[in-house]
């Protein structure tokens, strides 16, 4: 990928804090904001189902209890995804990632999509969000973006789609991320902003990959990662930076 199609500015979740996560409500609020691309989180459900969802347990952001991907999609599609935030999203439901995905086709947005396997099943996540992510976006202009913690999960999208982009994410220089990333053949390194400095960034620019960053919530960080010449931005504060 020599030339980089995406945006600079992508929204964290959907629109960050300002709507229950990785809901189809939080996109729409993004929308609203101006921005042309998201981030979300992505796992399976017992029976296989690919929705939206960042911790592996349901009880922060809905009002189910246990892991998420231990329930079929039937019940999970019956929580309450939205009370936790407030009053007004009282009732948002989890979306499956095909809602997500056709919201942002027929609005022309972009995608980044986070493989959050529930803990056991990286190679199965990264398999099954692939080639939901390939049959969604076929003969689209532009793919969707695949991206994880977990080089499993990279390492299965790659194997089942190798013509979607990667990007490998981290929150630390752990030993051996860069050969990781390579041998991934991602295009991108998503890294916790403070981890860039001229040396980091250039290590992977110069291997021919593109640099992003994530959550960037003040004005002074991410000025000093324009300075510093990185490509993208994952932001809460949809609210602050025009996209």
């Amino acid at each position: 990928m020599t030339d980089w199609p995406y945006p600079r500015w992508i929204a964290h979740r959907g629109a960050g804090k300002l709507a229950p996560e990785n809901t189809l409500a939080a996109f729409r609020l993004g929308a609203a904001y101006g921005y042309r691309m998201f981030e979300c989180d992505v796992k399976l459900s017992a029976d296989g189902v690919p929705f939206l969802m960042h911790d592996a347990t349901l009880e922060r952001t809905t009002n189910g209890i246990g892991l998420g991907g231990d329930q079929p999609w039937d019940q999970l599609a019956r929580l309450d995804a939205g009370s936790w935030h407030s009053r007004t999203h009282a009732g948002e439901p989890l979306p499956t990632f095909e809602n997500i995905a056709r919201f942002c086709l027929a609005n022309g947005h972009y995608l980044n999509i986070e493989i959050k396997p529930t803990p056991g099943h990286e190679e199965k996540t990264g398999e099954v969000v692939a080639h939901h992510a390939a049959r969604l976006w076929a003969g689209q202009a532009v793919p969707p973006f695949l991206t994880s913690f977990r080089p499993e999960s990279l390492q299965a999208a790659q194997a089942a789609q190798p013509s979607l982009p990667r990007g490998l994410l981290v929150d630390t220089l752990w030993k051996g991320w860069l050969e990781t990333a390579l041998s991934l053949e991602c295009v991108a390194v998503v890294a916790n902003h403070a981890l860039w400095d001229k040396s980091t960034v250039t290590q992977v620019q110069s291997a021919g990959m593109r640099c992003l960053s994530y959550t960037v919530n003040d004005e002074w960080a991410a000025q000093r990662l324009i300075d510093l010449g990185t490509d993208g931005i994952i932001t809460d504060r949809v609210d602050l930076f025009s996209s």
